[in-house]
């Protein structure tokens, strides 16, 4: 896996969003779940970095030519729905997780795992933090009974873990992933073996149930990864575990 060197901290953030946005630049109430998405990431890089400039973009608004590009701002993409004209450090890893059918035949071509199809998508992720020393991982995120409705820690069996984790490396080795967070999400079959469903190079919307449970979140990892920030190790404490 790609390790690139520490990378400075930036005075611009371009964020990409999958969302609509008003002329004033704030987002309409259809999109809340991205609007939280937005807030916890705004939030994770204030806390870390004061001063950063962040500017929220659409995909739409990027295809008419406000994207930023040729300035010194980070892109930070929330979005796997990218124009193909815009360029940026992490676009081949985000072209390789769009394309999720070459990844579902690698996975069925390079391990014993099944894979998902169109009526069978996956309700699980395991959070894979990808720093530059190698990848940390976080507790199983689940989806809850209503939408967009998420929950951390789901508990699985440790032989279930150990194939999620080395699942994880190799799909992160075999698309040279840089420095961030992904999402590995899959399903259980009734037997209990995993079946994968596809990749997110982003801390995707099951990423906001880390926000009160897990230290640090997912959010604040990302911009650690991308920044070249260290992260020594991401704990769950025990009063918010169960």
């Amino acid at each position: 896996m790609a390790a690139p060197s520490r990378r400075s901290v930036p005075s611009k953030v371009t964020v990409l969003v999958n969302a609509e946005l008003k002329h004033s630049g704030k987002f309409i109430s259809a999109s809340p779940v991205t609007e939280r998405m937005v807030k916890a990431f705004k939030t994770a890089i204030s806390q870390q970095n004061q001063g950063v400039e962040v500017e929220v973009l659409t995909p739409a608004m990027v295809r008419h030519g406000n994207s930023g590009q040729g300035s010194d701002a980070l892109v930070c993409p929330l979005t796997i729905d990218l124009p193909e004209r815009l360029t940026f450090s992490q676009q081949k890893v985000f072209q390789a997780c769009r394309q999720i059918g070459d990844r579902r035949q690698w996975v069925q071509q390079h391990t014993a795992h099944r894979i998902a199809n169109h009526s069978h998508l996956g309700d699980h992720w395991l959070p894979i933090i990808h720093t530059a020393k190698g990848p940390l991982y976080g507790e199983v995120i689940g989806e809850g009974v209503m939408p967009n409705s998420y929950h951390q820690p789901i508990n699985v069996r440790d032989e279930q873990r150990q194939n999620l984790y080395h699942l994880g490396y190799r799909l992160l080795d075999s698309i040279e992933a840089t420095p961030g967070v992904y999402l590995l999400q899959f399903s259980f079959a009734p037997d209990q073996r995993l079946i994968f469903d596809r990749l997110w190079p982003f801390p995707a919307a099951p990423a906001i149930a880390s926000l009160h449970c897990q230290q640090p979140d997912l959010f604040t990892c990302h911009w650690r990864c991308l920044t070249g920030q260290n992260i020594t190790d991401v704990i769950i404490p025990h009063h918010l575990a169960g």
